[in-house]
């Protein structure tokens, strides 16, 4: 597929896909394979596609870039629309968002307490944000929860289906007519009014195309957890629980947040797989509350390396991204969204504000509290809570040394685990995996590190910014106006800012750990045989779950798990297998096709039970070092 393609929506393509006959259908991804390279770009901004000699398809983006629209897709052959040329072309193109990014809306206005101020719900607003708990809302009664409409149940159990039917094919036969019966089903959840169920199929639809074409970015652990999270979702909703997150908005509310004084944490590039690109800047205020400012639009990386200078679109600031990452704002009228994101809406007023020093100020506490316990606090929360993904924790660390892909630290602190550092951004256009590579090449450098912990690997932390450790001699040297910190995403550390050659770093403590044997709770641990079953079953379906159980004794595949003292992890391994190997007859002893709604149900047993014991052994990985080889029991 190339990317240089208009986007299609996916409902376009699910149509599409739909008005083919049988036979098109079968030779519907023979005929997307092919189809991009012969792709040619008029200047009016269509786009072409040759099919022999009387076809002839054209795409025609609407003023956004995007084919939202059947009429927008035409081919010149007698079968027009219903043919296998147009539902090629289609196919070939890349699924555009779901929901595009759409103007802020006003703040709602909502009744104040007299002689109260109004506050807004900032993410990590104090210990109970941190624990998951909305610190407003657990102030006022919570409103009840409105019923799922007929609708949105049907539109859920159809969906389920729809990702059933893709999990029994697998990757190997996850072709186009799969992938269209989700995005059918993912479209009709949408008008049902469930954008996170929708969020989460067109997910699973672009892992599928990935690893269909072998992209190098495709990660089969991503895709098995995209399928966890949709069969999750759709299961839930198609039961009839009305659980406002699961069910999902498609717009951000924002609320009105009074006035707020701000000071700068950090930027970071975004780039996500879409094309869309550019910058969020972390804010902090002298509460410990937690904001940002972003800016992203369509522009992919380009977008995303230059947005980190543009200005900052709020209430008449004179600031860019970059003087707002090391300044501050006093902001009036301000709205604010549930997850912390400052929005800019007419009344919003913002004048500058000098700039604050990690040392001091509202950053203070954020490196004086031991990382395991921020990270405990995320642990806590739910499993698919959205702070986990953006709250940023503070550590002081000194560097061990290079270990693979990643750079090995110890927290400056008595009986500290090691920690993994992984770049927040692995695109080699930014600078992220340079900066690391070049701290790895000072052992025993004293580093203060603000990042995000990644909370599907054992005690690994992505640096967004790092700074120099006051009263350290051995540490960064960085220029007097970066104010103490440097942004990984954007700029990059030279020689001049680290210890000159002749300084001495400090001797390695006695009984440290050697990289090669850093301890790592996940890979030791007997769960990656419930996690390689999943992952053969995401891959090949369900026939390789079946094949791989046969070709195995059952004592030799989950004796282990049985004896690590992970008796539910072998017992649903083994309920799975026997589920993929289940062969019942018709009436006749005629060997019949097995619904997929029971072998998905196993499968997502198994997989929820791997991710709440891979959780515990990622918490377990931050409190203190575990001897290589050793694992926490789970059950």
């Amino acid at each position: 597929m190339s990317t240089e393609l208009p986007p299609v929506a996916p409902e376009v393509l699910a149509e599409a896909v739909e008005n083919l006959t049988a036979r098109l259908r079968k030779k519907l991804d023979d005929a997307t394979a092919g189809c991009a390279a012969t792709a040619v770009h008029e200047a009016d901004g269509s786009v072409t596609f040759r099919f022999g000699e009387d076809a002839l398809v054209t795409l025609r983006p609407g003023p956004a870039g995007t084919v939202t629209e059947a009429a927008q897709a035409t081919c010149t052959c007698l079968l027009a629309p219903r043919c296998l040329h147009r539902a090629a072309a289609l196919g070939a193109a890349p699924l555009a968002d779901a929901a595009p990014p759409e103007p802020e809306p006003e703040p709602e206005p909502t009744a104040a307490v007299p002689g109260e101020t109004q506050q807004s719900a900032p993410v990590g607003a104090g210990a109970e944000a941190e624990a998951g708990v909305d610190p407003v809302a657990s102030a006022v009664p919570a409103e009840p929860v409105a019923a799922l409409t007929a609708a949105q149940v049907g539109a859920a159990a159809a969906l389920w289906h729809a990702a059933a039917e893709a999990l029994a094919a697998g990757v190997t036969a996850g072709g186009a007519v799969v992938q269209a019966e989700l995005l059918r089903a993912a479209h009709t959840a949408r008008l049902a009014g469930l954008p996170r169920a929708e969020a989460a199929a067109l997910r699973v639809v672009r892992g599928l195309r990935a690893a269909r074409e072998r992209r190098t970015a495709h990660r089969l652990g991503d895709l098995t957890g995209s399928f966890r999270e949709l069969l999750h979702v759709a299961g839930v909703l198609a039961s009839g629980a009305a659980d406002p997150s699961l069910t999902g908005t498609s717009r951000r509310a924002y609320t009105a947040g009074g006035s707020l004084q701000v000071h700068g944490l950090c930027r970071e590039p975004v780039l996500s797989a879409t094309g869309y690109g550019g910058v969020v800047t972390h804010l902090l205020a002298p509460d410990g509350s937690r904001y940002s400012i972003s800016d992203v639009r369509p522009g992919g990386l380009a977008r995303a390396r230059g947005a980190g200078r543009a200005s900052v679109a709020l209430g008449g600031a004179t600031l860019d991204h970059a003087g707002l990452a090391r300044g501050g704002l006093r902001i009036v009228g301000a709205t604010v969204s549930a997850e912390g994101r400052l929005g800019a809406g007419r009344g919003v007023r913002a004048t500058p504000l000098p700039g604050a020093a990690w040392t001091d100020g509202p950053a203070a506490p954020l490196f004086a509290r031991p990382a395991a316990e921020a990270v405990a606090a995320l642990l806590a929360g739910p499993a698919d809570a959205a702070d986990t993904e953006t709250a940023l924790i503070g550590c002081d660390v000194v560097v061990v040394g290079a270990a693979g892909d990643h750079l090995l630290v110890r927290e400056a602190r008595p009986d500290a685990p090691l920690l993994r550092l992984l770049p927040a951004h692995p695109h080699p256009e930014l600078p992220h995996t340079e900066n690391l590579r070049r701290i790895a090449s000072y052992p025993g450098l004293h580093l203060r590190v603000l990042g995000r912990p990644d909370l599907d690997r054992a005690a690994t932390l992505r640096p967004v910014a790092v700074g120099p450790v006051a009263g350290e001699p051995y540490t960064l040297r960085l220029p007097e106006e970066w104010l103490g910190r440097a942004d990984l995403g954007y700029e990059r550390l030279q020689g001049e800012h680290f210890p000159p050659p002749d300084a001495a770093a400090p001797p390695s403590e006695p009984g440290s750990v050697a990289v090669s044997d850093a301890p790592d709770p996940l890979a030791d641990s007997p769960l990656w045989r419930v996690r390689r079953l999943l992952e053969t079953g995401v891959a090949g379906g369900r026939r390789a779950v079946a094949e791989a159980a046969r070709g195995t004794a059952p004592q030799t595949a989950y004796g282990p798990l049985r004896r690590a003292g992970l008796t539910a992890a072998a017992d649903l391994a083994a309920a799975l297998a026997a589920e993929a190997d289940r062969r019942p007859r018709d009436a006749f002893g005629r060997l019949a096709d097995p619904s997929p709604d029971g072998y998905a149900r196993a499968w997502l047993a198994a997989a929820t039970h791997l991710a709440a014991a891979e959780r515990f052994l990622v918490a377990a990985s931050w409190t203190a070092a575990t001897p290589s080889g050793a694992t926490p029991a789970v059950r």
